[in-house]
């Protein structure tokens, strides 16, 4: 797949979504985006992924046959799934770093900007990067089934464990090398004191959120490759996934601490994602099993943190 008038549709549409977004979502100014509205972009976002992919089958089943329209259609299901799925681990990590530097709710909006587009702009380099590699070197989806399932063992060792921030090497380096100042200034990076050019908290966190975004990316990348290795499959399933990245936040933030168990099953699709490549010339799993197994942990860990964090609300087991 991926014909110049597809890739051209799609980058289209993604112009115009991300206007929408920057536009409408949180109001395209600084204010707290309330759970109704979060919720209500992030249907529309859903929807949106959704049609195109009923877009996709309906091309496919017209020009190429039923057989080949479901298969392609399943594979940016299950896609879009994986990496959506991923992205709520990114989201743990921005709340992680808001609460740090204290940053209130209506000056996260322009962060969260910035980061979803430097991740759409990553990830696209690295999906056509991998595309190549993986025609040049077919042995590489080993590397990546490998990499997948060492990252999900390390991920499930490490699920309790809070990330020492003041430690960071990379804050440290920030703070040596620029003038920080010790106060927020609105949503400015920079302000300008006496002649000096000073960087504001804001700034520090924007880069750790972009860092944050590159490394999430270099999980997400091979784990949609382990479902198909079509660059417009990869490419769409995953930015659709995280253009509504900054609704989601906001629907997430306020009841996060119910999702205790959710980095569990975060890592065991990891970890089964890594499996499913390692096994690729052995034992092909059906990319329609694969879905079913991803969709059936993430419900999983998700009812089972609202079970388990119950009687953190009142709320008292029937």
């Amino acid at each position: 797949m991926g014909e110049w008038w597809m890739w051209t549709g799609f980058f289209s549409i993604v112009l115009v979504l991300l206007w929408i977004d920057i536009r409408f979502v949180g109001g395209g100014k600084a204010h707290k985006v309330s759970l109704k509205e979060a919720g209500i972009w992030s249907l529309i976002w859903v929807s949106v992924a959704l049609l195109f992919n009923l877009a996709i089958w309906l091309w496919l089943d017209h020009s190429a046959g039923r057989e080949i329209a479901n298969q392609k259609g399943l594979e940016f299901l299950t896609g879009y799934l994986i990496e959506k799925a991923l992205a709520v681990d990114n989201v743990f990590v921005w709340l992680m770093l808001f609460g740090y530097f204290a940053i209130p709710a209506e000056l996260q909006r322009r962060v969260l900007l910035y980061g979803v587009l430097g991740a759409i702009v990553m990830r696209a380099g690295m999906v056509f990067a991998g595309s190549w590699l993986i025609e040049q070197f077919h042995w590489i989806l080993y590397l990546f089934g490998a990499f997948l399932l060492l990252t999900g063992v390390k991920m499930l060792w490490a699920a309790d464990k809070e990330p020492d921030l003041a430690n960071n090497p990379l804050l440290g380096w920030m703070r040596r090398r620029f003038k920080v100042t010790e106060n927020l200034e609105g949503e400015n990076f920079f302000v300008w004191r006496d002649g000096v050019r000073y960087a504001t908290p804001l700034l520090l966190i924007l880069v750790l959120v972009e860092v944050s975004d590159l490394i999430f990316a270099v999980d997400s990348i091979p784990a949609i490759f382990a479902v198909t290795t079509d660059p417009f499959i990869v490419l769409t399933s995953n930015i659709f996934a995280i253009m509504g990245l900054r609704a989601m936040y906001f629907l997430l933030a306020g009841v996060a601490e119910r999702f205790a168990l959710l980095k569990y099953g975060l890592a065991l699709i990891l970890m089964f994602i890594g499996v499913k490549m390692l096994l690729l010339d052995v034992f092909k799993i059906p990319t329609g099993i694969a879905l079913g197994v991803v969709a059936l942990i993430l419900l999983t860990s998700m009812g089972l943190s609202l079970w388990v964090t119950r009687k953190k609300d009142g709320v008292k087991p029937v």
